[in-house]
């Protein structure tokens, strides 16, 4: 495939010419960076045409600037529209593999790229799959193919159709999506697993209207009324990557299968993406035992990421928990590892980068959507989950009932009592003034001379747990040290130096 059609060259112009673009950035990833020059001189020569043709003759020609964008502040799949306005940028060119999460303030372009696949060989792995399934088939796919899923999606209706087989499923595909996308002005309805239609469509059905929509990761589909996803086997194509997994995770009541377009070959075998989910569910039990909560920023251009922020800090406090918020780029181990105290983060992100799980992080990191089911009193897990913080949008809340009841914890193997610090703040924070004045009259202290106390709830209070608080001055031992006198001259030679060579 030639190097303009595998990055949309003449399309990507077309969308900057026609909207009076001037300052336009390219967000590359770090495995395309080397083709952004390549890029950057054909559009350019591109967009020179263009002019051409609509200003035949005018000298008042505005060239486009281009800037090449790398090293993304946060995950690659997003756009990047912190990075994009230092430069005053007036869209965003994307490459690469994209999450598609709703922009605030920039209009963007996504140039997907176009993987190469062998679609005899997946038009047959389908047939054949399509063949043996008595449900009905959803196919979803990784972006990277869209070039060839209109190509795919006719083989394989020809091949069922002439196929003699009485066992012969309806094979449905995923709308291809759009390569735009313009801000979002409500924050409320952004993306959803199930978005009800509001009216009819452009044939006036109302049949249509009444069709439940999903969309997950850019891809949207309808099913008839009465059906839903429990009711269709997924298949697959692409790699075993984020946008993967956020389908599994998401529709983890389906069946699913995966075409590798690179092995060209069917993989059955999903028992490693089910674990994931048994794993999330462990880290849920473990942040409901959780004291201390920092709130991980992972986006500043996803819109509603500031909505959901406020949401969870409504959610901890109400909880009677305490929760700070941290803003350090990309997260890693070593950054999470300066912040002790907090014995569970949330991580505010994209669906394709929200899944933090290494043994390396000393600290759980979980999803607002795990958050949610942790520090809501008498809300369960029914086994759905939820990966796009966009559907938790003013989700109803479930009323807490008698927040003075134990809880049963699995981990601790026995019922604890969580706090409720709410409602009572101010009395909390009298009681904690009188504890700690009692304990500088009353410590009761370990060999090494540390303080012995229960579990912080706070960040001051794990702070005065720890055995090494800093260089504070010693107030126990009053009597000041003696000072030294240092030497004097150069490194070239010290005066004291000079005395002992003259002697």
């Amino acid at each position: 495939m030639d190097f303009e059609s595998s990055y949309d060259i003449s399309a990507t112009a077309e969308f900057i010419h026609s909207r009076n673009f001037t300052r336009v950035a390219l967000q590359f990833p770090d495995d395309l960076l080397k083709d952004s020059t390549k890029v950057v001189a054909a559009l350019s020569q591109r967009l020179r045409s263009l002019r051409e043709i609509d200003v035949t003759g005018s000298e008042n020609v505005t060239d486009v600037g281009l800037y090449v964008m790398a090293d993304t502040t946060y995950g690659s799949c997003c756009v990047d529209e912190v990075a994009a306005l230092h430069i005053n940028a007036d869209c965003v060119i994307h490459y690469g593999q994209t999450c598609f999460s709703p922009t605030t303030t920039l209009p963007a372009f996504f140039v997907f790229g176009k993987a190469s696949i062998s679609i005899a060989n997946c038009v047959e792995s389908l047939t054949r799959y399509a063949l043996s399934c008595s449900k009905p088939i959803m196919v979803l796919f990784g972006l990277e193919y869209t070039h060839s899923i209109q190509h795919i999606k006719t083989a394989v209706s020809e091949a069922l159709m002439s196929s003699r087989s009485e066992l012969k499923s309806e094979v449905h595909f995923a709308d291809v999506p759009s390569s735009f996308m313009f801000p979002s002005k409500d924050i409320k309805n952004l993306n959803g697993l199930q978005e009800p239609d509001n009216g009819l469509t452009n044939n006036g059905s109302s049949n249509e209207a009444s069709r439940p929509r999903y969309s997950i990761g850019g891809l949207t589909w309808k099913f008839p009324k009465g059906k839903s996803m429990d009711d269709f086997l997924i298949f697959w194509i692409g790699l075993d990557n984020s946008a993967f997994a956020n389908v599994v995770l998401t529709f983890n009541a389906c069946e699913i299968v995966r075409y590798d377009a690179t092995e060209n070959q069917m993989v059955t075998d999903l028992s490693q993406q089910r674990r994931i989910l048994k794993r999330r569910y462990y880290l849920v039990e473990r942040a409901k035992d959780a004291n201390i909560i920092g709130i991980l920023v992972g986006t500043l251009g996803v819109a509603g990421y500031l909505h959901m922020i406020h949401q969870m800090k409504e959610l901890i406090t109400g909880a009677g928990k305490k929760a700070y918020t941290l803003v350090m780029g990309r997260p890693n181990p070593a950054k999470l590892a300066n912040f002790p105290e907090c014995d569970v983060f949330i991580y505010v992100s994209c669906a394709q980068t929200a899944l933090l799980d290494s043994k390396e992080y000393l600290a759980p990191v979980i999803t607002p959507f795990e958050a949610t089911i942790a520090f809501s009193r008498g809300r369960q897990w029914t086994g759905s989950y939820v990966t796009e913080f966009q559907d938790l949008m003013d989700l109803p809340q479930v009323e807490a009932g008698n927040q003075e009841e134990a809880r049963f914890s699995f981990l601790q193997g026995g019922y604890v009592e969580d706090n409720d610090n709410h409602e009572n703040a101010k009395e909390d924070r009298e009681a904690l003034a009188l504890v700690n004045a009692t304990e500088k009259a009353l410590q009761l202290r370990d060999n090494h001379g540390s303080l012995i106390k229960r579990d912080a709830k706070s960040g001051p209070e794990f702070f005065a747990t720890r055995s090494y608080q800093g260089l504070n001055i010693d107030d126990e031992n009053a009597v000041p040290e003696p000072y030294l006198i240092g030497r004097k001259g150069r490194a070239a030679g010290y005066e004291d130096e000079k005395n002992q060579q003259e002697t």
